[in-house]
């Protein structure tokens, strides 16, 4: 019995942790004593000694608790071992505990087995005082009816925690009892009543909207209402909702001329501007799907899009002209060819397109060295932007800025949430999503009420001296990054507006979850909230089984908004869109994100870190890998790893550590060939910002 519940306790710490390899502290019995001996017998007849056990999760229980039970019968012949001298035959230092959780087996001698031995002696009573210096202690009575009781450290611990916890030990040890010959990684751990809340109650997202149209006949709608109300402003230019919805017509028309349809690619490698608005809802209106290649990536990075996704036709300005030329693409320029543009047609399309066609493809940063394009549908991104009125409600008064690079997805609600709610879209000038200053006198002068920053930005936002001119602000939304509980405190200080924190990947139609800040909040973290309409949110384990309450744990993305997968990347996609392992929908697939979460009390969702080498910086993702397989190509490189750096409180940086290939030039021929080491990591530094914005 004693085998069975330590057995169950390693498997509670292994499925708590994530590891195979558990450490726990059990007290020994110490040697018996025979009966005679007892009324002269004084002293502690216990003795901790720390169990390690390897957890194999294709092992069934009875075998692996016979080998569990075997090395504790070896662990005997140290039982008079202090627990001192123990720790001094371990690497660990000594201000490391061995373990941090204890059990006590409590096996006293009072049973009517012990008074038929010795007639004369007679138990009355006796109390057991349990003092610990672990944070858990988990004490044992085989009784009648087992008696598990937990003692805690309330630093630690809350009692709701310790109350699931017993929940769990419970029910894997019913589990091995019922069942001994399953495997141990099929035991369950949650109760019915966890289990039941993570798979449904909070994931009871179902709402109904008109998924049956695509993104731009929701906006050719919204034209309808409003054809005269100011659509998009850039700098002193002006659309209207009519004038935007003729000249994407015109543009649209002369696409289809070139064969694009539903399915077919465009890129459009353009500075903010209205022939960038033009220019994207003229694509989708048109039946085609939209790849953005940012004017500021490297040559190299932007022949690489083009080459990978098969793009056939660019849409760009004349100043870009020159340079995307020379990739195998017919180029049109949205400005100098405005007169040919000018003679199509200004009434709406038909074509066959349906909601499950594709409406972008965005390139995100690739682990192999090379960027992969994630696929996304129109009803994805059409239930994301539905949700998001459903619950933010913009109206005919509300300015939305838009200031997002449009390589980054965010701008996808940024550009067309307005447009078909029949609000007024300001596009800032570009470059303008770096100056804090510019962004102040833009929403000041324009009165903006809506716009989104990535926390890093916010934080370099919120310095600026002239803030209180921004009093229009209604709404401000966080994504991108983790969003610091200290961000979000001084952001209520010095302005009135409500913040949002968001999060999603490029690969399930830009948001999967929302939160609203709390201006006075009790808890020192904030959380990236509940799965929005539509999509349900599932924290696994690496056997993709539901973890509890509170355990850290890979957060799955299943629902409506998941994108198809990767162009031209099928190995790629079946790795990260799997088959859905709770749903008996043919065809059903969760989004494996690679980010570390886990589940608050009230079902809130807890955003912890990244699981792999990706990270997070100024709002775009970057895959660490990418990075070290360019510098790796160096002659002069023999091996390198890049980490991100905060030495300072919101400034992240990249860092490459660098190995030199002695039988190569120089290091030093890896920078530029620039008089001044400072001109030369300026040089390098302004590269990066113009890749990764």
């Amino acid at each position: 019995l004693n085998t069975l519940v330590q057995g169950a306790w390693a498997l509670l710490l292994s499925r708590y942790s994530g590891e195979d390899d558990v450490v726990f502290g059990a007290n020994t019995s110490g040697r018996p004593v025979d009966l005679p001996e007892v009324e002269s017998a004084v002293g502690l007849f216990v003795n901790s000694l720390p169990v390690r056990v390897q957890v194999n999760a294709t092992d069934s229980p009875i075998p692996w608790l016979k080998k569990l039970q075997g090395k504790q019968a070896e662990a005997r012949q140290y039982e008079y071992s202090p627990l001192v001298q123990v720790q001094g035959w371990s690497e660990l230092p000594k201000s490391v505990p061995l373990f941090n959780s204890l059990i006590a087996f409590e096996n006293y001698p009072v049973d009517a087995s012990l008074r038929q031995k010795n007639k004369s002696l007679e138990i009355c009573d006796f109390t057991v005082v349990n003092r610990t210096n672990y944070p858990l202690s988990v004490i044992v009575a085989p009784n009648a009816q087992l008696l598990l009781k937990i003692i805690y450290d309330r630093r630690y611990f809350d009692t709701a925690t310790i109350t699931r916890m017993l929940g769990h030990l419970q029910t894997l040890l019913v589990g091995m009892v019922a069942n001994p010959q399953q495997r141990l990684q099929d035991l369950p751990l949650l109760t019915e009543t966890e289990r039941h809340l993570c798979l449904v109650t909070w994931n009871h997202t179902q709402t109904e909207y008109s998924l049956n149209l695509c993104l731009h006949q929701l906006i050719e709608a919204q034209v309808e209402k409003t054809p005269d109300a100011v659509a998009v402003v850039f700098a002193e230019q002006q659309l209207t909702y009519q004038q935007l919805n003729s000249r994407a017509n015109q543009l649209a028309h002369y696409l289809q001329k070139l064969g694009v349809k539903p399915e077919v690619k465009v890129g459009i490698c353009i500075e903010r501007s209205l022939e960038m608005i033009v220019g994207l809802l003229g694509i989708l209106k048109a039946g085609g799907a939209y790849v953005p290649i940012d004017p500021d990536y490297p040559p190299q990075r932007q022949g690489f899009i083009v080459q990978d996704c098969q793009i056939s036709l660019l849409l760009t300005q004349e100043k870009f002209k020159a340079t995307l030329s020379e990739f195998e693409a017919q180029v049109i320029c949205l400005d100098s060819d405005r007169g040919m543009l000018d003679q199509e047609q200004t009434d709406n399309l038909v074509t066959d397109i349906t909601p499950d066609n594709l409406a972008y493809v965005i390139y995100t940063s690739g682990s192999t060295g090379q960027p992969k394009g994630a696929m996304n549908t129109h009803v994805a991104v059409c239930n994301r932007l539905l949700w998001m009125q459903d619950t933010y409600q913009l109206t005919a008064n509300d300015r939305v800025l838009q200031k997002t690079p449009f390589s980054f997805d965010v701008s996808v609600w940024e550009f067309f949430w307005s447009l078909l709610t029949g609000a007024c879209l300001v596009v800032a000038q570009p470059g303008g999503h770096r100056d804090s200053n510019y962004l102040v006198k833009l929403i000041a002068r324009e009165q903006i009420t809506t716009l989104h920053f990535v926390p890093s930005m916010l934080r370099i936002f919120l310095q600026e001296q002239e803030l209180e001119q921004c009093h229009s602000l209604q709404r401000v939304f966080c994504s991108g990054e983790a969003l610091p509980f200290d961000l979000q405190q001084t952001f209520f200080e010095r302005l009135q507006a409500q913040l949002y924190n968001l999060y999603g990947p490029t690969e399930a139609a830009i948001d999967v979850t929302a939160w609203t800040c709390q201006r006075e909040s009790s808890e020192a973290v904030v959380p990236i909230g509940s799965p929005i309409a539509n999509i349900q949110i599932y924290i696994l384990d690496v056997q993709l089984r539901l973890v509890p309450v509170g355990v850290p744990g890979e957060l799955y993305i299943g629902g409506i908004g998941l994108a198809r997968g990767y162009f031209n990347r099928p190995e790629l996609t079946a790795e990260k869109f799997i088959p859905h392992p709770f749903s008996d929908r043919p065809g059903a697939r969760l989004y494996k994100a690679g980010d570390l979460a886990r589940y608050q009390p009230d079902g809130t969702i807890e955003f912890l870190g990244r699981i792999d080498y990706q990270i997070k910086l100024r709002g775009l993702r970057i895959e660490l890998g990418e990075i070290e397989a360019v510098l790796g190509q160096h002659p002069a490189v023999q091996q390198t790893v890049v980490v991100a750096r905060e030495d300072e409180v919101g400034k992240q940086r990249l860092v490459a550590y660098v190995v030199q290939n002695l039988q190569a030039d120089s290091l030093y021929s890896l920078l530029p060939q620039r008089s001044g080491n400072s001109e030369q990591i300026s040089q390098w530094e302004t590269v990066f910002n113009k890749t990764y914005n």
